[in-house]
């Protein structure tokens, strides 16, 4: 795979271009992802984030590459959102639904755990904690200081932002100005204590009501929340890695500041390429509380988001996902998403005639280039809608091949198994279809059909309509022709 790996580029925001990759270490890739804070249920678009990183994680596997993949996920700390105010989540959530803190924590871990299994999502090769790294973010904070790029203030400690920008460029990320930021920013907690506006926290002095507090150097209070992920990279992927992700709302201020801290203590940004997944709209808005068009994961495949007249499988969603690029919006629609119903099928259903082909003595099209085209597709920066293009212009030639009208040899039918099966299960992440569900499914349709077939026969055409549509919005597709009614 040498050469596949050669060929790969990605879109580095940190340069607003694609560039080749190339790890630090030979056949070696750190990549760093920001996870979720555990203080609610992910919604669709941070699953969509980690799903489009499984993606990464899972092409980059198949290069041959050795890839450290180091996950976080937030338990503590103050988070700071867009509009600048400093909220400590997990302790809102746990007074607003009288629990412990932990008791929240653990609550929604276990849902993520169970999301990632559902939508199949490879774990991390670490998944370290916030509250676990609590001494290594004292630390981080201690050298910050001492490089003069930091200053405590009854209790905190906040970056010296105007000090860094003596020597570094804050902003190079996001290409955000600091003279612009001042315009945007609201009234701050504690403004007064920063000697800048865009100071940010990395160390905050406990308030009494607060429900998780640590001790410091500075007094009992709570980590900010960029540190942690400058403190948990860096100590498993060291002071410099080659990817960090995460989705587009993270690039300003989190990522921002995560260079400033990097480079205030270490003196270089983490990392070499940066990496930001885009969000999703809904029906074409974007997902938001205030539209009413926000959905959780699991309500997808349980019917319950009230936006869809069904629902899908964890494939289905997920093949759906595939087919926008991780960088451009992904609009959620019943259309879109029946379109994807139907593609999956397709696609798992070519993939299986495979099996059943009989191979000539020479092929009559180019196996060979077709499967370059699959990894030319993911080559170019994980271009996943590419790859499900030629995927299913695979499976047209498929289907001609199975019809009489194309031709294949025993060579590249071997080939053409392999890649298909490889590039559809283990690079997009679908999941096969358990072994005999139809089978089991079997004598249920009969009984079903059956019914519907004496509806059909007393004339009750309303009866035998409701049935044919029911099935059809379990995803269950009923045909009637002269040889009588099949189901897929």
């Amino acid at each position: 795979m040498k050469a596949q790996q050669d060929q790969l580029v990605i879109y580095n925001t940190l340069k607003g271009e694609k560039e080749p990759f190339v790890p630090i270490v030979a056949g070696r890739v750190g990549m760093y992802v920001c996870g979720p804070t555990l203080y609610s249920e992910p919604h669709m678009g941070n699953m969509r984030t980690f799903i489009n990183f499984d993606l990464i994680y899972r092409y980059l596997l198949h290069l041959g590459f050795s890839v450290k993949y180091v996950r976080n996920i937030t338990d503590a700390g103050h988070i700071t959102n867009s509009a600048g105010q400093e909220v400590d989540s997990i302790g809102a959530a746990a007074k607003a639904e009288q629990l412990q803190s932990l008791e929240i924590v653990y609550k929604y871990a276990v849902k993520f755990q169970e999301l990632q299994r559902i939508y199949n999502l490879l774990p991390p090769s670490i998944e370290p904690t916030a509250t676990q790294h609590i001494q290594e973010q004292i630390e981080i904070i201690e050298q910050i200081i001492a490089n003069g790029y930091a200053y405590e203030v009854n209790g905190s400690v906040y970056f010296d932002t105007r000090r860094y920008m003596q020597d570094f460029n804050y902003g190079i990320l996001s290409g955000r100005k600091v003279d612009e930021l001042e315009n945007e920013t609201r009234t701050l907690n504690a403004q007064d204590e920063k000697r800048f506006f865009a100071d940010f926290a990395l160390w905050k002095k406990a308030n009494p009501d607060d429900m998780q507090i640590w001790r410091s150097p500075w007094g009992n209070g709570n980590p900010g929340w960029h540190i942690e992920c400058t403190a948990m990279s860096t100590k498993y992927l060291g002071k410099q890695f080659d990817i960090h992700g995460g989705g587009m709302d993270l690039k300003f201020p989190h990522h921002e500041d995560e260079i400033a801290q990097s480079c205030g203590s270490f003196g270089c940004n983490p990392a070499r390429y940066w990496m930001h997944a885009n969000m999703l709209n809904v029906n074409g808005q974007k997902m938001s509380k205030s539209f009413g068009n926000y959905f959780l994961p699991k309500q997808i495949l349980d019917g319950s988001t009230g936006l869809f007249d069904k629902s899908y499988s964890a494939n289905v969603v997920r093949f759906f996902m595939m087919q926008a690029h991780y960088r451009s919006n992904l609009d959620f629609t019943q259309d879109a998403l029946n379109a994807a119903e139907k593609g999956l099928s397709k696609l798992t259903d070519a993939i299986a005639t495979l099996e059943r082909i009989q191979p000539a003595a020479q092929s009559s099209f180019d196996v060979n280039m077709l499967v370059q085209s699959f990894y030319k597709a993911m080559n170019d920066d994980f271009n996943a809608p590419i790859l499900v293009a030629n995927l299913f212009e695979a499976t047209r030639l498929i289907n001609l091949v199975n019809d009489g009208k194309e031709h294949i040899s025993s060579p590249d039918l071997a080939l053409l198994k392999e890649k298909m099966t490889v590039f559809a299960y283990d690079v997009l992440g679908l999941q096969k279809e358990a072994a005999g569900s139809e089978s089991r499914l079997a004598p249920v349709m009969e009984l079903v059909l059956d019914l519907r077939g004496q509806a059909r026969t007393n004339k009750d055409w309303t009866t035998s309509d409701q049935i044919r549509d029911g099935l059809a919005k379990a995803g269950i597709v009923v045909k009637d022709g002269k040889d009588g009614t099949t189901w897929s």
